[in-house]
């Protein structure tokens, strides 16, 4: 008789999340109210943005990461749209460089001064128009620099040469509705997108054609996300057809059935999913839920295996993600979050407890 492990060995079971002190959060910043399910917040080792509220237009405020404690309403921003901000991605090769998409259907990238601002900036380096309606998805290549890729509500997804300010692709045509997500995969050949019509698909930018797609993913009508992975598997969060919040893990190369499907609960915040190459850990932040849950995707079945979750007093509005460069190791800390409040951005951070 064999005894059957009940626990299962992982080196993430007691990966814990701490907020910071109230002091090294950032208070008295008005977060943006627009009704779109992006992180609102986009974080690098230099500088934290947040989409805010503006009068007459849209703007983001950009914050060295040591300002921290009560933010001045005087704060310079950054306000070049005529319409409210609704994406905002910092470049991955070059941490002075953030672009912005918005209801205004354009897509404009900034270079922000080394210290931070010091008045308001109204002047992109690059205005990107060709969208025809709001933009609501801007991300940048994973490995070519000054690749763009933006999505707009007309279904249309535009890859950018931005230092051209050239189109590259236009992906006209494959999403008959409104496009949820984009994630490049982990070399940037190929992207994954989900779309309202409940499908998710692989795409092949250069040739502009879908290489793989799985109609229905989940069966619910509110949003969807997905994600790829860094061994080319796909990992979504969308809702059944009684509404209740699901993930889901895809093989590409047979997207008949998922490799794997857990129900969550039935709250109604779209799922924002953060994935962590080097752990294979996945954390799912619902919009409006006040936790954090974290999973380890593995080789063996069932795949997904939930760790373990944070909780904390409020909800939350959105969510920034840091890159593992802008980490604490010495501390084994394995993620940091910005969690953003209706007035404030509360830093939370992710460690594993080590002998």
């Amino acid at each position: 008789m064999s005894f059957r492990k009940v626990v299962r060995q992982s080196k993430f079971r007691h990966v814990f999340g701490q907020p910071v002190k109230t002091e090294q959060c950032y208070d008295d910043i008005r977060v943006s109210r627009v009704t779109w399910d992006s992180t609102f917040c986009a974080v690098n080792p230099s500088f934290v943005a947040i989409i805010v509220e503006a009068s007459g237009g849209g703007a983001f405020l950009v914050l060295p990461l040591h300002k921290t404690g009560r933010i001045d309403k005087l704060y310079p921003t950054v306000c070049g749209h005529t319409g409210p901000v609704l994406d905002i991605d910092w470049c991955p090769h070059n941490d002075h460089v953030i672009a912005s998409g918005s209801e205004d259907c354009t897509v404009m990238v900034w270079q922000i001064p080394e210290n931070g601002l010091s008045q308001p900036l109204t002047e992109p380096v690059v205005v990107l128009e060709g969208h025809s309606k709001r933009v609501g998805i801007v991300t940048w290549h994973p490995t070519a620099r000054n690749v763009l890729l933006s999505a707009g509500c007309d279904n249309v997804v535009l890859i950018w040469n931005v230092g051209t300010a050239e189109e590259l692709y236009r992906l006209d045509g494959l999403h008959p509705d409104l496009i949820y997500s984009v994630s490049w995969s982990r070399d940037g050949s190929r992207f994954c997108t989900a779309c309202k019509d409940k499908s998710v698909r692989v795409i092949d930018p250069r040739r502009g054609t879908v290489v793989a797609e799985k109609e229905r993913a989940h069966e619910g009508a509110r949003p969807m996300r997905a994600i790829f992975l860094a061994d080319g598997k796909i990992f979504t969060t969308g809702f059944s057809r009684m509404s209740e919040r699901q993930l889901a893990l895809w093989d590409t190369e047979n997207l008949e059935e998922p490799m794997g499907l857990q129900e969550l609960d039935s709250s109604n915040g779209a799922l924002l999913p953060f994935y962590d190459p080097d752990t294979n850990v996945v954390y799912v932040c619902g919009k409006g839920d006040s936790s954090i849950r974290y999973f380890e995707i593995t080789e063996e079945p069932p795949y997904i295996h939930f760790l373990n979750t944070f909780t904390s007093k409020e909800p939350q509005r959105g969510m920034g993600w840091m890159p593992k460069r802008g980490l604490d190791v010495s501390k084994c800390e394995i993620a940091r979050f910005y969690k953003l409040h209706e007035r404030k951005c509360e830093p939370i951070i992710m460690t594993v407890p080590r002998k």
